[in-house]
């Protein structure tokens, strides 16, 4: 039989094209994927930065059940009545799964694929903070590890913090890891609110290369307008968005914007795969981008997802599994449940 033609047409559209090597690669995969996700009662749970053929959805003869933000993720997998998930993401990402989801196994295809914004900072690290500024509410960046989330009042994903920071009376607030997300969102609250952020000295090695590419990349392009996350460095913001148009915001705010926007060329500051997202959306658009790569985010693999599914039921099904202690876990399930409550 041969590769779907949706398939094809879906990421030849996110790629630029797709080979026959490349067919001949990827067929044999994606049919044992959807032959053991059948088989097991397995979902796959795929973020916008894996690579296209981890993308593609199972509309499009793809493999990956949902697509979307730590948020989109985090609800599709608590909502699922899967027996198993298969998180095509970071660590941090199947962890919160886990946590809302501890009946479901969770699946992580490299138990390596870590985040240089999660290890920023430690529970020990929240633990110091309140006592250094006693009785400040806490908001965690989803983008931590459990043991951080347990010390923390609320969670955050970079769709939603604008909305969770304004849920609180307190004029101050601690706002960790990400120093760069906190320094917009410090600019957006001088003109919105009277709060204040204490921020935490950590950032994503992917967005803060942004700092060096973006000015030299509108000169070259004047049309064009930007499409920046939160994590890009504030001053780079600052100074791009005050003679350009353009959004900082979320993945989510940067789909919208796009959709809604009538220009037709855009700069992209953000993880390289999120332009195949944009570009399998809206294929008549042109999308630049220094093509930035999460290495973490690409340790996931077609092939160690397959991998995954077949481990279960096996000995080697130890090696994916996610697991949280389980008063960590409860500790950690309270600021990622009020997170979906105030979202």
């Amino acid at each position: 039989m041969p590769l779907n033609s949706l398939f094809i047409e879906k990421y030849s559209a996110m790629t630029g094209g797709i080979s026959e090597a490349t067919i001949s690669r990827l067929k044999p995969l994606l049919e044992e994927i959807r032959e053991l996700k059948k088989k097991h009662h397995a979902v796959i749970l795929s973020h916008y930065y894996m690579t296209p053929e981890l993308q593609v959805d199972t509309k499009n003869g793809g493999v990956a059940d949902f697509v979307g933000d730590s948020l989109g993720l985090s609800v599709a997998g608590k909502d699922t009545k899967a027996d198993y998930i298969i998180f095509c993401g970071v660590k941090f990402m199947a962890e919160t799964a886990f946590i809302l989801s501890p009946e479901k196994k969770v699946l992580l295809p490299d138990h390596q694929a870590g985040c240089s914004l999660a290890e920023s900072i430690t529970g020990k690290d929240v633990i110091a903070l309140k006592e250094k500024h006693p009785g400040v509410p806490v908001i965690a960046y989803i983008n931590t590890y459990a043991e951080t989330k347990a010390e923390c009042d609320v969670c955050c994903t970079s769709r939603n913090a604008v909305k969770i920071a304004k849920s609180f009376e307190s004029k101050e607030l601690i706002f960790i890891p990400d120093k760069f997300m906190g320094q917009n969102l410090a600019s957006k609250f001088k003109t919105e609110t009277d709060k204040t952020l204490i921020l935490w000295n950590g950032s994503c090695e992917v967005h803060e290369q942004f700092r060096e590419n973006i000015e030299s990349m509108t000169m070259a392009n004047p049309e064009a307008e930007l499409l920046l996350h939160w994590e890009v460095p504030q001053e780079t913001v600052a100074s791009t968005l005050k003679t350009r148009k353009g959004i900082v915001g979320s993945t989510s705010d940067i789909l919208s914007y796009v959709e809604q926007s009538k220009a037709s060329q855009f700069i992209l500051g953000s993880e390289c795969d999120l332009g195949a997202t944009l570009k399998g959306m809206f294929p008549t658009k042109q999308f630049i981008t220094p093509c930035i790569m999460c290495q973490h985010m690409k340790r996931i693999t077609l092939q160690n997802t397959l991998d995954a599914l077949r481990s279960i039921g096996t000995p080697n099904e130890a090696q994916y599994n996610v697991s949280i202690d389980e008063t960590i876990r409860k500790k950690a399930y309270a600021p990622i449940k009020l997170m979906l409550d105030l979202s």
